[in-house]
């Protein structure tokens, strides 16, 4: 046994590359997963729901994609998008080689695949779609999301999911205290024990910052 997680920035296990079937954007693909990586078996439910409640995004612009594992989402974003710059982020090295190796096998090169660090301070995004990795625990997760969500656009979305018995609740209530000051969030969506939710940057102030369908 090893105490890799799929957080862990350089992964001990052995990779045991497999090969899956997922679909994506509205198209059937095969790509690769590894062991040491978030869900390697198949596409994880969470993800699955944020891709089918999450509107299309902008044609253009940076997006990002953070905590990408083996790429589900960014390469989703990039399919739809094709003008976009996507950037997938993940402090795991193996998660980012294999959105690379994905991207590259499916002939995406509007994305670039890189660590926190590596995105230039002053990129801005249009869109953040993250199904983000709730079990770093909640001072990890807070700091992760003070650090992107300022870095939404005006008039830009962010999309979360996150499972109510891992505390989306709690988190939706978190947010709309920490980003009151020109943002508002609310709970998008409602499905199989997952929410998804909305984070909008306005750019003025609103009192009217959580709301519930």
């Amino acid at each position: 046994m090893t105490g890799d997680h799929y957080f862990s920035e350089t992964p001990s296990s052995e990779a045991k590359p497999r090969r899956i079937s997922v679909t994506l954007a509205g198209r059937s693909v095969e790509l690769t997963t590894a062991a040491g990586t978030f869900s390697p078996g198949h596409l994880d439910v969470g993800t699955s729901v944020l891709l089918s409640h999450t509107p299309p995004p902008p044609p253009g612009g940076d997006f990002l994609d953070l905590g990408c594992g083996w790429g589900p989402v960014a390469l989703t974003m990039a399919m739809l998008s094709p003008h976009a710059r996507v950037w997938a982020v993940d402090v795991n090295e193996r998660s980012l080689e294999l959105t690379r190796q994905n991207a590259a096998e499916l002939g995406l090169e509007n994305i670039t695949a890189v660590t926190p660090d590596e995105v230039p301070d002053d990129v801005s995004f249009r869109t953040i779609w993250s199904n983000p990795p709730i079990r770093v625990g909640k001072n990890e997760l807070h700091g992760l999301l003070e650090r992107w969500i300022p870095r939404l656009d005006e008039r830009s979305d962010a999309w979360l999911v996150v499972a109510r018995q891992l505390g989306s609740d709690s988190l939706q209530r978190w947010m709309a205290a920490e980003f009151h000051d020109g943002f508002s969030i609310h709970r998008a969506a409602t499905s199989k024990g997952f929410r998804v939710l909305k984070v909008r940057h306005h750019g003025t102030p609103r009192t009217d910052s959580i709301e519930t369908v």
